[in-house]
């Protein structure tokens, strides 16, 4: 028996915190009945759910991992008719969706899954994965401006949080320069909004690595299932992220 909040994340309904929400406006019924109290548990596989009069479906959970190429919509579906992710994901029948995103123009690590709680812990700041990029940014930033980059860049939605950054190498003629950021938030495109504010904006930009996970064997376009050891690390990864980070203020 299981709670009905974490049946319906992990059927894919929506993130945990959202499913809550769906319990308590009355919008989920169990074997007939409307529940409206968090924490009732219940057994997905013998008792009948249903989310706005519509059955969930019991899907084992999966876990996958892809290089996203540029010019590609981090969505499942885009009324413009673009190229989306999970066009990407040939030979999957489950419903999966992205965890956070990744702009049209930047490439990438990415992942998708239907387990909506582990979603949501991976998308939430609080919990301070790290997310690695690299970007060819223009000309050649100073010291100063790397270290700011670290330290922290007032943005219009305020002060981002301390993360990591280096000046990796620049060209000849010092018209570009490549970086590598570390970052734990994930506001809509701040790597490129930080990179604005110290005057150097970014070329090309490119997710190399969530947590542990990195992009090794795969190429733009590819995806594999993470194994059950890398699901186990990384749920393990965001317990001891949550116990041992500060949170950021």
């Amino acid at each position: 028996m299981e709670r009905l909040q974490k049946v319906l994340a992990h059927a894919g309904v929506a993130s945990r915190r959202h499913c809550e929400e769906l319990i308590v406006q009355g919008n989920v019924q169990v074997n007939g009945k409307v529940v409206r109290e968090l924490g009732t548990r219940v057994d997905p596989q013998v008792d009948k759910i249903l989310v706005n009069g519509r059955p969930i479906r019991t899907e084992q959970p999966i876990y996958l991992m892809l290089y996203k190429p540029t010019g590609v919509i981090t969505s499942v579906s885009d009324p413009r008719g673009r190229r989306v992710v999970t066009d990407l994901l040939k030979g999957i029948k489950e419903r999966v969706y992205p965890v956070g995103r990744l702009d049209y123009d930047t490439s990438g690590l990415l992942l998708l899954t239907n387990d909506g709680e582990l979603a949501n812990r991976l998308a939430h700041p609080s919990y301070e994965i790290d997310k690695v990029y690299r970007a060819w940014v223009r000309g050649v930033p100073s010291q100063d401006k790397v270290k700011k980059l670290a330290t922290g860049i007032q943005l219009e939605d305020g002060l981002t949080s301390p993360g990591e950054a280096k000046l990796l190498k620049s060209t000849p003629t010092k018209e570009k320069a490549l970086i590598e950021l570390t970052i734990h938030e994930g506001r809509n495109r701040q790597v490129r909004r930080m990179c604005d504010a110290i005057g150097h904006p970014v070329i090309t930009l490119e997710r190399i690595r969530l947590g542990f996970l990195t992009l090794e064997g795969l190429q733009p376009g590819q995806y594999r299932p993470l194994t059950s050891t890398e699901v186990e690390k990384l749920k393990q990864g965001l317990v001891q992220n949550r116990k041992s980070r500060p949170r950021s203020r």
